[in-house]
Order: structure tokens, then sequence, then C-alpha cells
């Protein structure tokens, strides 16, 4: 089991330090979920994704678009809540399929993400906040809010890589911040077991590290399709109801 927490950790790490996205992230909780419940799953990996959130903010700080903040998170606020409350009430059997359905989507996104980039598009309001508010549904329920936040980033233009990053690491931390009294007030978030894994914390700024180190000595399209071809595996399985 410490093995699993371990490589959880070092997925964190290297999806912050930009090596394969947002896909490593997704990794986590199918992973954990594998030796303890989806709750619990979620519930620890957000110390671990703030703690990730606070070095990567360090490499982007004032880097992102306020404009795209201000009109996504009130939305991600709902979707948050709505996410919580699901986490904290539904059957652990069916929360393994939601999540493998996240997980699907989370592949699906990746291999369209060329696309929707070259996509001609007239942004609109409510995009922006539909967008936030699937977000914040997506990332307390399974940690896998991404897709929806990146797919529309993708369609802003002229949006700067360094934009990007920076917009989607600030809008992410206010996120998991935004997570972090509901899952201590349902329990989703249990901090017995959080202090017995407290030791994987140091794998994360290495995991960064080695992110960006490796992303710049080899094709990260590599790493990707490994990733992505795990979690196709683990979204069937979950879906399946293994």
């Amino acid at each position: 089991m410490t093995g699993v927490f371990a490589l959880a950790a070092l997925l964190i790490g290297l999806s912050k330090g930009g090596l394969g996205g947002p896909v490593p992230v997704a990794l986590t909780v199918p992973l954990l979920s594998l030796v303890i419940s989806v709750p619990q799953a979620v519930g620890i990996v957000l110390p671990l994704l703030m703690f990730a959130d606070v070095i990567a903010l360090t490499f982007y700080w004032r880097q992102w678009e306020m404009r795209y903040i201000r009109l996504l998170v009130p939305a991600a606020v709902l979707g948050v809540l709505i996410g919580t409350l699901l986490l904290a009430t539904l059957p652990n059997d069916l929360l393994r399929r939601i999540v493998g359905g996240f997980t699907l989507l989370a592949v699906v996104y990746k291999l369209a993400n060329d696309r929707l980039a070259a996509l001609e598009y007239s942004p609109r309001p409510w995009h922006g906040r539909l967008a936030g508010g699937v977000a914040g549904f997506g990332s307390a329920l399974a940690n896998v809010g991404a897709p929806a936040f990146t797919a529309y980033m993708l369609l802003q233009p002229g949006m700067t890589p360094t934009a990007f990053i920076g917009t989607t690491t600030l809008f992410f931390a206010i996120v998991n911040a935004l997570k972090l009294p509901g899952f201590l007030y349902s329990g989703v978030l249990q901090v017995d077991l959080l202090l017995q894994i407290v030791w994987v914390a140091p794998i994360i700024p290495l995991g960064v590290w080695l992110g960006r180190f490796v992303i710049q000595r080899i094709d990260p399209r590599l790493f990707e399709v490994l990733i992505l071809g795990l979690l196709l595996l683990m979204s069937i399985w979950l879906i399946l109801g293994g």
C-alpha cells in the first residue's frame, strides 16, 4: 500500500512539473481506489495537490490571466459544492464507476487536445461559467477537473503557453483550496489517514524536478502514451466494476 501512495505523489509532482499535463493527476484516484475507498482516495490526494500547487505557483507567479479566473471561479464554487455532496453520500461501488467515467473522459480530452486548439471559436461568457462549474464538479468528485477547464482555455484566442499554464495553475490552486472545508466537514478527508502518509510529501517536489528534467530530454508524447494507456485500462476496469 505504501508504494501506491508514493507513486501517487510522484505522479502529482510529474504533472506539476509539466510532464503529461493533467493526465498523471487523473491517474491518482483510480490508482489509490485499488487499496482504499474512492472518497478516501479523493480526500487524501487533496493535501498533496495543495502542496504541489504551492510549488507550481512559485514557477508561474503572476503569469496568469485574471479575467478567466474571475469568470470561471464563481461557477467552480457551485461545482465543488455539488461534487463534494455526491462524494460524501454516494455508495463506493457507484463512485468507482463514476471515477472510471471521468477517467475515460480525461483520455478522450487528451486525444482531442490538438483538434480543440485548431477550432474556430467565438467565446461566450456562459461557456466559461459552464467550464468552471464542470471543472469544479469533476475536481471535487474525482480530481478530474482539468478536461473541461483546459478544453475551454485552449479555445481562447491569443493565449500564450505561459499564460495558459499560469492560469491553469492558479485556477486549480483556488479550486483545491475551496474543496478543503467541505472535505474536512464531510469526513472525505480523514486526518488520521493523512498523518499515516505524510511521509510521501517530499516525493512531490522530486517529481516536479524530475518532470521538468525529463521534458527537456525526451519526447513527452512517449510518457503521455504510456499514461493514457494506463488510464484507459483503469477506466474500463472501474466502469465494469473491477
